[in-house]
């Protein structure tokens, strides 16, 4: 038998099939970094982060406003039983008192009545029952005993954990969406693989057909070539309800058009990592850091309540003529507040912030020796997926000149239809075998930038 074109042109199909580039850590699929960004807008956990930070940052805003000067406007109108005026004994010194002064001025004895015909003034009362008042009062905090410079100092390292921990979140949509996005690959490049298998065993069962017609085959191995085909097309279902179940996770992550993500075409292609690139700090450290700042000043505050606080106090009437003869029209002060004894709840307040901080402090030790003792895991593991996918290359090589070999031999009738499609499975389990090795690299890959602190940079650049 003669080797068909077709043949050739299956062959050809298979060896494309095998990425031979690679992809450095600083690259990533413009598609996938598309759906990562929108995978973030819809983060529930990044929008609660920074909704949190931004009242941390108002926080900030209103603890420094104490140092700005307090300024109301005031209004009252008061109605009492009656005028406040003096008692009747020193109504009586005054008219008395104003009578002597009104004799010597016009020389009348002091013994002597004055005239009736002479009037005397009347007496205002202290303060008429009808009072109306309005007023300008201004309160200044001049001094805070430090609370307010702690306070800043509290939330400004509470919203830097915030986004911290927002940059937690995006390295794990990351790793959820490239994880996903590459299963997706994954399943693409099976189907491309059955997709050519088909074609091939449907040229290769109208060959038989014509062979059993001259004599040359038998309808066993008909049945045979009907048999694998059977066993595609139950493949091929697999595929199709893993790619269904790809594209509602994606559409789920993202948000997006699922006509969009049905247009996707990721590539499986090896993830290179610079193993020299120094590591970065981590997220999670970032954020503990920020939170032990963040409980310590909260601890100082708390404290600080024992420190006396000074304030700048002022009044203005703006209606006079309800003022008593006693109120002042406008004053100007200093005073000072000093919490002597408060039950001691500015101590268990103080004290329950130290215990956070030593929390926050346990959790950072802890932290700091999984980190360490990932990244080791990481690298091993990237290094031993990395060798896995040579191996399989080289698998492949070897059942593909296998399959050559069969091929030629079933061509001369040296071999059986049973050998020539155990060399073609073998020949398709190899390149499936390929390309899990390399979706399974590129997790690796993904793991050890994560484990190094350098995941963010797959977005970033």
């Amino acid at each position: 038998m003669k080797k068909s074109a077709f043949s050739i042109v299956v062959l050809i199909s298979f060896f494309f099939l095998i990425p031979t580039g690679t992809v450095r850590a600083q690259e990533l699929d413009p598609q996938l970094l598309h759906l990562i960004e929108q995978a973030k807008i819809k983060s529930s956990v990044i929008k609660i982060n920074n909704l949190t930070a931004n009242q941390a940052r108002l926080d900030r805003k209103i603890a420094k406003s104490t140092f700005i000067p307090n300024i109301s406007l005031n209004g009252s109108y008061t109605r009492l039983n009656e005028d406040i005026e003096f008692d009747e004994n020193l109504q009586t010194l005054l008219h008395g008192t104003e009578k002597l002064l009104i004799k010597e001025a016009i020389g009348i004895p002091f013994n002597t009545p004055l005239p009736a015909s002479i009037p005397t003034t009347e007496i205002e009362p202290l303060l008429d029952k009808d009072v109306l008042k309005s007023s300008v009062d201004m309160e200044w905090v001049l001094f805070s005993g430090f609370k307010v410079s702690n306070a800043v100092k509290a939330t400004s390292h509470k919203q830097k954990a915030l986004n911290y921990a927002n940059d937690i979140e995006g390295n794990n949509i990351i790793i959820n969406l490239a994880d996903t996005y590459d299963k997706l690959g994954l399943v693409l490049a099976s189907e491309k693989v059955i997709q050519s298998s088909e074609v091939y065993l449907n040229e290769q069962e109208k060959f038989v057909n014509a062979a059993i017609k001259n004599g040359l085959a038998t309808p066993i191995d008909k049945q045979r070539i009907i048999l694998a085909r059977h066993k595609l097309a139950s493949k091929r279902i697999e595929i199709e309800n893993n790619k269904e179940l790809l594209f509602a996770l994606l559409q789920k992550l993202t948000d997006e058009d699922l006509n969009h993500l049905r247009a996707l075409s990721p590539n499986l292609n090896p993830l290179q990592v610079d193993l020299n690139l120094e590591d970065s700090k981590r997220s999670e450290l970032l954020a503990l850091d920020e939170a032990i700042k963040a409980s310590k000043y909260l601890e100082k505050y708390e404290k600080n309540s024992y420190i006396p606080t000074i304030a700048a106090k002022g009044k203005y009437e703006i209606l006079k003529d309800d003022l008593s003869l006693l109120d002042p029209q406008w004053y100007v002060g200093v005073g000072f507040k000093w919490s002597i004894f408060d039950g001691g709840a500015a101590l268990q307040k103080a004290k329950k912030a130290s215990v956070n901080t030593r929390k926050y402090e346990a959790q950072l030790h802890e932290a700091k020796d999984l980190i360490q003792l990932g990244e080791t895991k990481a690298l091993l593991e990237y290094q031993t997926e990395h060798k896995k996918v040579e191996m399989a290359i080289q698998e492949v090589e070897l059942t593909k000149q296998v399959y050559n070999l069969v091929s030629k031999q079933y061509q001369n009738g040296l071999a059986t239809i049973a050998e020539y499609l155990d060399s073609l499975n073998d020949l398709e389990a190899s390149q499936f075998s390929l390309q899990q090795a390399y979706y399974n690299q590129r997790r690796a890959g993904i793991n050890l930038l994560q484990a190094k602190g350098l995941l963010q940079n797959l977005v970033n650049n």
